[in-house]
């Protein structure tokens, strides 16, 4: 059974949280709620979510892949070095790393976009054209194990490239 972190921290966006969690649970893979700390973090409208796991390096090697929702979050999280060096590992495993939204600032601190096709939130645009990749604007785009999307519309097109992702690899 495959595992996939989804990453957490305050103000997350819920509904880019929620519906890829039970996405992949309802496909059968084992889905961990990562965070800095165990404890709960608040949504942006308020909703509580606790993390069951505190996001460690040392098992990197337990995950398929992981999935980092957007909202104000992604700010937070990109500060934490090893949030970044997790998703460093896994990408340069071959190992899924999906964002959405705002989500792509995680990918430009990880500085893994590069060269890269990448999609995200309008307002965000400049930020991964100057991290050196190529932002498309496309609702979902995929380049290789890297997996992004603009904003919550896209999510039924994109958890099904993530699912098809990692039922292929």
């Amino acid at each position: 059974m495959k595992k996939i972190a989804v990453l957490l921290e305050d103000l997350v966006e819920e509904v880019e949280f929620i519906y890829p969690y039970y996405r992949l649970k309802e496909e059968g893979f084992e889905v961990e709620i990562l965070a800095p700390q165990i404890r709960t973090y608040q949504g942006k409208k308020g909703m509580p979510i606790v993390a069951n796991k505190k996001l460690d390096i040392d098992y990197v090697g337990e995950y398929d892949g992981v999935f980092i929702p957007g909202g104000y979050a992604p700010d937070k999280l990109r500060r934490d070095n090893d949030v970044i060096l997790f998703i460093q590992t896994l990408y340069n495993q071959g190992k899924l790393v999906a964002a959405i939204c705002h989500a792509p600032w995680v990918l430009i601190t990880a500085k893994i976009i590069d060269g890269k096709k990448v999609t995200g939130f309008y307002s965000i645009k400049d930020d991964i054209q100057n991290a050196g990749a190529i932002y498309t604007g496309n609702a979902v785009e995929v380049d290789g194990n890297l997996i992004t999307a603009t904003d919550p519309s896209a999510m039924p097109d994109m958890m099904k490239q993530v699912i098809k992702f990692l039922k292929e690899n």
